[in-house]
């Protein structure tokens, strides 16, 4: 479906709704695996590129003339190209020299173009590319994971556990035992604010009789599955919350 210089509004509406499901499908999978952008961004960041588009294509109509005013909408969409180039960029960073993020800054380029390209009316070309991201990330994926073409897999790994329990001991026991490498890890001290961990589920419900709670930052590296390190440290019953903050999904 591509639209005409005189299209009616409802046409332009399905090719904002578009915009909006296409790149949420995409937010959705960022969702799942825990990243930084979810499905708010991706939504927000494909409806605001289409919009852009619209306002380029029929946003003028009232002041073109043949011999005086001709405009080119595709300097719009250039410029989509470039203005999305700062948010990718605040998803990326660098920790002791890995590189993170690279995967969702890449989500967040493509949602803009397949926004842009359902609000110039290009919903079918705009859906196939949604499907392609699908192919990418997640067939992929398992192909890369299943030749271990990846070798060994950098992990950020964030553990809650109470204080005074010699649970710090027993998590680094538990990684270097399946094979594990501790690259670095830093703790810090919790309280029951509602603050840090706290705020993502653990609670006082989590930490009778009012114990302290600490949450150790590990950076890992080895071959083991995630799966089983997290199996392995949910035996524990000093552990109050685990959870994953890295690209390898």
């Amino acid at each position: 479906m591509v639209l005409g210089s005189n299209a009616p509004w409802w046409a332009i509406l399905l090719c904002l709704l578009a915009a909006v499901v296409l790149p949420t499908l995409i937010g959705l999978e960022r969702q799942v695996n825990n990243k930084s952008a979810g499905m708010r961004t991706h939504a927000l960041v494909g409806l605001g590129a289409a919009l852009f588009m619209v306002v380029s294509k029929y946003g003028f109509s009232d002041v073109l003339d043949a011999n005086l005013v001709v405009l080119d909408p595709s300097r719009v969409a250039a410029q989509i190209v470039t203005g999305i180039g700062f948010i990718g960029a605040g998803l990326v960073f660098v920790r002791r020299n890995k590189v993170r993020g690279l995967t969702t800054a890449s989500s967040i380029w493509l949602t803009a173009a397949v926004g842009s390209a359902a609000g110039a009316g290009l919903v079918l070309p705009a859906a196939f590319v949604t499907g392609a991201y699908f192919l990418v990330v997640v067939v992929y994926a398992r192909i890369i994971a299943r030749l271990r073409m990846s070798g060994r897999r950098y992990h950020a790994l964030q553990v809650t556990y109470e204080d005074g329990t010699g649970a710090l001991r027993e998590i680094l026991q538990r990684c270097t035992s399946l094979g594990f490498q501790i690259q670095g890890f830093s703790t810090q001290p919790l309280d029951h604010s509602g603050n840090g961990v706290l705020g993502r589920g653990v609670n006082e419900e989590n930490s009778p009789n009012g114990a302290n709670l600490v949450e150790v930052e590990l950076e890992i590296e080895g071959l083991a599955p995630r799966g089983t390190l997290l199996q392995e440290l949910s035996t524990l019953t000093t552990i109050k919350a685990i959870s994953f903050d890295d690209e390898n999904e």
